[in-house]
């Protein structure tokens, strides 16, 4: 009777545990979609302002021979300083998201140190703050809670201290890490190069077609303009685009987990007949035996 009670006992933990698991299954659902079309809204502003800093960017390539002198499109070829920022969550239950994000950063930080340069990280997550501290590595700067509820003004403020130690020439290029949402199942890894600013993502050597007209006195306080926020949005949709994968991977590994519990309470139901069985058939031997041995 003991083991049918401890059997019991255990599919009434594990059903509780699968009643957890399929709430944050739901959870995560209703929070993707939100975040998921607040994503959306991002991404098409993200594209209008890409598209405008390209506009002044190609009038001002095409109007000086030398190409864009602005201290934004300055690209170092060997850098000797690099700051690193990363984005992961502050919980965690949501399988290998975070894992992958630290993973990357780890790879980049051996890669630059391999070749003598010098890494500042700067971490927003409590997970990746909580790995890098226990590894002894130095955060140059961190914060918690921006992932959990992405919010413009405070990216700004983050992202904007790193852009200065670019403009004042502490840093050569500023890297921003983490990982982002493609669909309900998949993730990946995305790395951009904030500053300078990737010249590979403008169309610069096409023939402009715009209509857009800019003093040339003007150019470089627009471009300027421009780039500060160009920064500070890519800072602001990394977040919501890291957001959005963390619910979608939550959203996955809970589901795994309730589904995972499902078959382990159909293995104790098994195995709690069998014992049962095993119990019954023990009792009637002994009532069997004890009758014939009264004959």
């Amino acid at each position: 009777m003991a083991n049918l009670k401890e059997i019991k006992r255990k599919i009434g933990s594990v059903k509780n545990t699968q009643k957890t698991t399929n709430a944050m299954k739901l959870v995560s659902s209703a929070k993707l979609k939100r975040t998921e079309e607040l994503a959306k809204r991002s991404r098409v502003y993200a594209a209008k302002l890409t598209e405008l800093l390209n506009e002044i960017a190609q009038k001002m390539q095409q109007s000086n021979a030398e190409g864009i002198d602005n201290v934004f499109f300055r690209n170092v070829e060997k850098p000797k300083k690099v700051d690193i920022i990363f984005i992961t969550a502050d919980k965690g239950l949501c399988g290998g998201f975070n894992s992958q994000t630290i993973k990357r950063t780890s790879q980049l930080i051996a890669e630059y140190k391999a070749q003598d340069v010098k890494v500042r990280l700067r971490a927003v997550g409590r997970k990746g703050i909580d790995f890098f501290k226990f590894n002894n590595v130095e955060l140059n700067d961190e914060i918690i809670g921006l992932s959990a509820a992405p919010d413009f003004k405070t990216a700004a403020e983050f992202i904007s201290e790193v852009s200065e130690s670019y403009v004042n020439g502490e840093t050569d290029k500023i890297i921003l890490v983490h990982n982002g949402y493609v669909n309900m199942i998949t993730q990946e890894i995305r790395q951009d190069q904030v500053l300078p600013v990737d010249t590979s993502k403008l169309e610069l050597n096409t023939v402009s077609t715009s209509e857009l007209e800019v003093e040339p006195d003007d150019d470089d306080t627009l471009l300027d303009a421009l780039v500060k926020r160009y920064v500070e949005y890519t800072m602001y949709y990394s977040l919501i685009d890291s957001l959005a994968a963390e619910h979608s991977a939550r959203m996955q590994a809970m589901d795994a987990a309730t589904k995972n519990a499902k078959e382990m309470v159909k293995e104790l139901n098994v195995k709690y007949n069998k014992a049962r069985q095993e119990a019954i058939t023990t009792e009637l031997i002994e009532i069997i035996s004890g009758m014939e041995s009264m004959k």
